[in-house]
């Protein structure tokens, strides 16, 4: 029986994020075995009929003895369980988990690049010395790769111009793909118009773009709700304070809650999903939105800008320009007939270019698993 096993940075993307393709694995017959910190999404793998460890991974920190325990950890692990394939995401669990495969030349790697994260969106020396740090790390853990699947052209070229890896190991795929049938269509609320955005609070998420935005819209128009779901990483470089965080509570032009585990209900209660990231793999919450009937609005970044059609689905703006962000929300503000009718163009879309079963058939189809 093959047996593969699958690293995660978060336990709950396992479930959230690879839920189908895990599903779709164990339909057949591969024994699946997961890495993730914690134990918070043991059981639900467990029921899936997936088995569970637990790994020491702080997916933020920079602590060089932590990522060494997690590079033993992880080639332990290897060894333990023997698996055919090791299959990586998110950045620590690929540069790690590759690395700790170079030391078992049975397993066959194949790792995903979900974005390239803070240390490409950098400008500050620090985070250009962690920029040339991560390629050094990247180039010597995916030199045993087989396979590198990249969600997006513009982080594939990246990997090329900083010469990491080869073209030939590449593929492309269309992010994660979404599951169109649990992100289903639903009627646009009929109350007042609502621009929704779920992200980290993060500063290369535009949180503070989309807050500045959700200030000048107030002040024209008064009716407009603003939503953000958001969840803090204290650890990371460019986290957002939380005293920064109840000051805008405190202004309430936005209503801030936090991480769920069913965005759903949030979406359904929006008009406009809004990202104005400053850049992304393909971003996850920005496909659910789609598949769920909304309008996007997002920045013209890699990883965003494959999302929207401009005019059809939604409107592309300049990374970091408020005054842009603000013009496209007064377009649907001031034409409420785009709603529904880009809501549909981005439901096709979903179903077209990133239904979660494709995605999955490309990525097996890659891996020889059939």
């Amino acid at each position: 029986m093959k047996k593969i096993m699958i690293v995660a940075g978060l336990g709950p993307s396992l479930v959230l994020f690879r839920g189908d393709l895990i599903k779709d694995w164990l339909q057949k017959n591969v024994n699946v075995v997961a890495a993730a910190p914690g134990n918070d999404v043991e059981t639900q793998l467990k029921a899936m009929g997936a088995s569970y460890r637990s790994i020491p991974l702080n997916r933020t920190g920079l602590n060089p003895f932590r990522d060494l325990a997690l590079f033993f950890k992880l080639k332990r692990l290897l060894k333990e369980e023997k698996p055919g394939y090791l299959f990586c995401y998110t950045a620590k669990p690929v540069i790690y988990g590759s690395l700790a495969a170079l030391f078992n030349r049975q397993v066959r790697v194949f790792v995903m690049i979900t974005g390239l994260g803070y240390a490409f969106v950098a400008d500050s020396w620090k985070g250009l010395l962690l920029q040339k740090l991560v390629i050094y790390l990247y180039r010597i853990a995916l030199s045993g790769s087989e396979k590198v699947f990249f969600q997006n052209p513009d982080d594939q070229e990246e990997f090329l111009k900083f010469k990491i890896t080869r073209r030939e190991k590449m593929a492309l795929i269309n992010g994660s793909g979404v599951n169109t049938s649990y992100f289903s269509p639903v009627p646009l609320p009929e109350k007042q118009i609502c621009f929704l955005m779920i992200a980290r609070l993060l500063r290369e998420k535009g949180v503070t773009e989309y807050i500045e935005a959700a200030e000048i819209v107030k002040q024209r128009h008064p009716e407009v709700r603003f939503v953000l779901i958001g969840w803090s990483f204290e650890e990371n470089p460019s986290a957002i304070g939380q005293d920064q965080v109840k000051k805008w509570k405190q202004e309430g032009n936005v209503e801030i809650y936090g991480e769920t585990n069913d965005v759903r209900p949030y979406i359904s209660d929006s008009s406009v999903y809004v990202l104005p990231s400053y850049r992304e793999g393909t971003p996850r919450t920005v496909l659910e939105a789609m598949s769920m009937g909304r309008p996007i609005i997002t920045t013209d970044v890699p990883g965003c800008r494959e999302t929207v059609i401009e005019g059809r689905n939604g409107y592309l703006v300049p990374v970091k320009d408020v005054s842009a962000l603000v013009e496209a929300m007064e377009k649907f503000i001031l034409k409420p007939e785009l709603l529904n009718h880009m809501g549909i163009e981005s439901r096709k879309l979903a179903e077209q270019k990133y239904d979660v079963h494709k995605v999955n058939r490309v990525i097996n189809k890659e891996m020889g698993i059939y």
